[in-house]
């Protein structure tokens, strides 16, 4: 399918590996030119000419940390108005509630909250104006099934998605639309820093934090970050614009909710 978003532009952070870097390489496949992200140079420099190996799209690197004015100035510098924004970030540590501090809660709510509010309004007039935009959330299975350990997650992630909710309304008349993407257990990075923190918090070794991981999934594997990025592409693609204001689970079947 020609998702029809060839020659658009796509400004996607945190995206020199992970969720985001698959995010990344499915709308450069489509043709799409794409502003990856990442706050170490070298490394966001590698991803940039990996995934120019791979598609053969532009692709520009930008080390940046989106949590700082700064680096939200850098990137929209290099994309003042993208057609395509995909907000990332790295979630907050798990954490029992009594031990999370003032600074933590400030640092979630920053990182996983107001950073992606400020660059979602810093590109929408453009999207607006040109009767075309996709905003992509990469948000967490813990916004609508929250545990006790990722209170920061699903706190800081819970408030982005009812603020882009509100916005999804007055939005979608002009073409432009915001989605979530909820992702539980995909084999990342992440949930290798996930099975390490289940080990002294669970006191179980690491092959068995694993093995829990994919025990929890109905599908009975993690996650390939390939079927992310597909997802997130046919969300951005011309043919999706009915489709805005979801909270979409990417879990292998393991939502237990109805809605």
């Amino acid at each position: 399918m020609d998702l029809g978003i060839q020659g658009r532009m796509a400004l996607v952070c945190a995206s020199s590996r992970g969720l985001g870097w698959a995010c990344a390489e499915a709308l450069a496949r489509e043709g799409v030119q794409v502003v990856i992200n990442g706050r170490d140079l070298a490394k966001v420099e590698q991803a940039a000419a990996d995934l120019r190996t791979l598609t053969g799209a532009g692709v520009v690197a930008v080390a940046a940390d989106v949590t700082t004015a700064a680096g939200r100035a850098a990137l929209l510098a290099a994309v003042p108005e993208p057609d395509i924004l995909i907000n990332n970030n790295a979630g907050p540590s798990p954490a029992a509630f009594q031990d999370i501090t003032d600074e933590m809660w400030e640092d979630a709510v920053g990182a996983n909250m107001i950073a992606p509010l400020l660059l979602t309004r810093a590109v929408l007039a453009g999207m607006i104006r040109r009767t075309f935009g996709r905003i992509i959330n990469i948000t967490s299975a813990m916004v609508t099934t929250p545990r006790p350990h990722m209170t920061l997650s699903a706190a800081a992630r819970a408030g982005l998605t009812a603020a882009h909710k509100g916005l999804s309304l007055e939005v979608a008349r002009s073409n432009v639309t915001i989605n979530n993407l909820l992702p539980e257990r995909f084999d990342t990075a992440r949930q290798e820093q996930m099975a390490r923190a289940a080990m002294q918090r669970e006191n179980i070794t690491y092959d068995e934090a694993r093995s829990r991981q994919i025990q929890s999934i109905a599908a009975g594997r993690l996650g390939r970050p390939q079927e992310f990025g597909a997802m997130c592409a046919f969300l951005c693609s011309a043919h999706a614009g009915y489709v805005s204001g979801q909270n979409i689970h990417l879990d292998g079947g393991s939502y237990p909710g109805l809605i």
